[in-house]
């Protein structure tokens, strides 16, 4: 599979995971959230321009339903040069190297800004993921986005993550978020899809106010 252009499809005329049912309960909360989250989101955003410059929010080529690109929105957490801070990190460091290949992260991310540590670890930076939820390329639940890239990495479980939406928040976020390795999170997603219920998504939303709570890793 070409990992710039994802050749697994689910299906010209297939819904994503949960039809109607789950979309409805995502427009609903994305709604509600964004009323009452409008007044942090602004707040947020000055800060950063304050601290930091514009933009305040950068957007992200990630994959969606049946292989979909969508940019996905988040609050700007790094440093204006951050492709450049990227590769000569990873030029002058082989260890992390080696972590970003298996992980696509870092743990000490020398391009994130001490605003930005603050908003992952409360994930306060994905709020403007809920304007990606209303235009319908993420669900308030679901796997978590990928970008063209990461995709290869699926394997086999690279089907269940096409055959819905990506996730404001998800399985993999209540049940470890940063703590947990590549595998794993594949893993959680996959197991997510295979026996999602409406009820699923209700519990996770609810878990997912308690995981922020914690404020111990980033998503």
């Amino acid at each position: 599979m070409n990992p710039r252009r994802p050749g697994i499809r689910v299906g010209q005329n297939q819904r994503p995971l949960g039809g109607r049912r789950k979309r409805i309960m995502d427009v609903t909360v994305a709604s509600i959230a964004l009323v009452l989250a409008a007044p942090v989101m602004l707040a947020i955003a000055l800060l950063i321009l304050a601290t930091d410059g514009a933009p305040a929010i950068f957007s992200h080529s990630r994959v969606g339903f049946n292989g979909k690109r969508f940019a996905c929105y988040k609050f700007r957490t790094m440093v204006a040069n951050a492709d450049q801070v990227l590769a000569d990190y990873i030029a002058n460091n082989p260890e992390a190297a080696k972590e970003w290949e298996q992980n696509w992260k870092f743990k000490n991310d020398p391009r994130i800004t001490f605003l930005g540590h603050i908003l992952r670890k409360s994930s306060l930076d994905e709020l403007p993921q809920l304007i990606n939820v209303l235009r319908g390329d993420m669900s308030c639940v679901g796997p978590r986005p990928v970008v063209p890239d990461e995709l290869q990495r699926y394997g086999a479980c690279a089907i269940d993550y096409l055959r819905t939406r990506p996730g404001l928040t998800g399985l993999w976020q209540v049940t470890g978020r940063d703590a947990i390795d590549y595998p794993s999170r594949v893993s959680i997603d996959s197991r997510y899809v295979r026996n999602w219920s409406i009820w699923v998504d209700v519990v996770i939303l609810v878990r997912t106010i308690f995981a922020v709570m914690k404020f111990d890793h980033a998503s």
